[in-house]
């Protein structure tokens, strides 16, 4: 069994680099909480109808005045902290966001500002829930060619603001948050071949116009697509690893829906131990879902270092990735340890 994830795909000649690590995680909700109970009285449905459906108990909203940008920053300066970093360390800045507060400037710019993080190059990554698992991917990719020492990979959604409070499908789904990770050069690859996908033959299955500015999902028909992609993602990004189904640790997939990571769960074998459920807490937060799952993990003890963690999700286009990650700095270049 492989003590290192290599960077090179399947079939693919190996390339003699440096590898990439994942660590130092950093997380912001919004205080204001809301429970099922005000969106099942305006949906006219019972809340255990929501819990059913979804999974989701509660979840964090953004008070008006608060902005994307503000929660990416504060995310991003929890991981620096951690990490024992300030701004000048970063190279650059990936923001995964489908909720940005302007159509212009970017949030990343925002997030680079705020982090005083005045020698970073920053971008903003739209991949909507999949756009973590894209920005990691971007991350570990310039990490690894030595052009990037340390990268800060950030996620972050206020998804509630674009959601129709008369929509069942939808209402009582989103949450808003943050979530930021840092990716530094290591010795050894941690970070695992990242397999990406795309279907943009079905747009008007999950989808927001600008003219309406408000989500629309064709919940049947999506959930069927994840549960599928999700499955076939874990098996080909652990397959592209050198490992197998039975060596990974933890699941941490996209907090979409219980019922989603219970049926993928149930086609892969999986134990629920193994799987990272936190969607009662936050509901779907979009590209926050994955970091936010990942502390989650780390707070209940079951992410340690050396771990091995399988990271999917599946979003609006549609897209869909995963990727295996050998947690934590370990032998890694720079400090970046969770």
């Amino acid at each position: 069994m492989p003590e290192t994830l290599t960077a090179t795909r399947v079939g693919a000649p190996a390339t003699a680099h440096r590898g990439a690590a994942l660590g130092s995680l950093g997380t912001a909700v919004p205080e204001n909480v809301v429970t099922n109970a005000p969106i099942a009285e305006r949906l006219g449905v019972d809340e255990r109808w929501i819990v059913v459906r979804t999974g989701v108990v509660e979840r964090r909203v953004a008070r008006p005045d608060e902005r994307v940008s503000d929660l990416a920053a504060a995310a991003g300066a929890r991981a620096l902290e951690r990490a024992g970093l300030d701004g000048d360390a970063l190279d650059l800045i990936l923001v995964a966001t489908t909720s940005q507060d302007e159509l212009m400037p970017g949030t990343a710019p925002l997030v680079a500002d705020r982090l005083a993080a005045s020698r970073a190059a920053v971008v903003d990554v739209g991949a909507a829930c999949t756009g973590f698992v894209a920005a990691l991917a971007l991350a570990a990719s310039q990490v690894e060619s030595g052009r990037s020492e340390t990268v800060l990979v950030v996620g972050a959604d206020l998804l509630t603001r674009f959601c129709d409070p008369d929509d069942r499908r939808t209402a009582a789904l989103f949450g808003d948050g943050a979530g930021a990770a840092l990716v530094t050069a290591a010795e050894a690859g941690r970070i695992g071949p990242v397999v990406l996908r795309a279907d943009g033959s079905e747009p008007d299955l999950f989808y927001a116009t600008r003219a309406d500015a408000r989500i629309r999902m064709k919940g049947h028909e999506t959930f069927q697509r994840a549960v599928a992609r999700l499955a076939a993602i874990t098996e080909e990004a652990v397959a592209a690893s050198g490992l197998e189904i039975a060596d990974i640790d933890l699941f941490v997939y996209h907090q979409a829906n219980r019922r989603i990571l219970g049926s993928v769960g149930e086609r892969l074998g999986l134990t629920p131990a193994r799987v990272v459920d936190c969607i009662a807490r936050y509901g779907n937060t979009s590209a926050a879902s994955i970091p936010l799952a990942l502390a989650e993990a780390q707070a209940d003890g079951r992410l340690v270092e050396g771990a091995r963690v399988l990271i999917a999700a599946f979003g609006a286009g549609f897209t869909w990735g995963g990727l295996v990650v050998k947690w934590g700095d370990g032998d890694g270049l720079r400090g970046a340890g969770a």
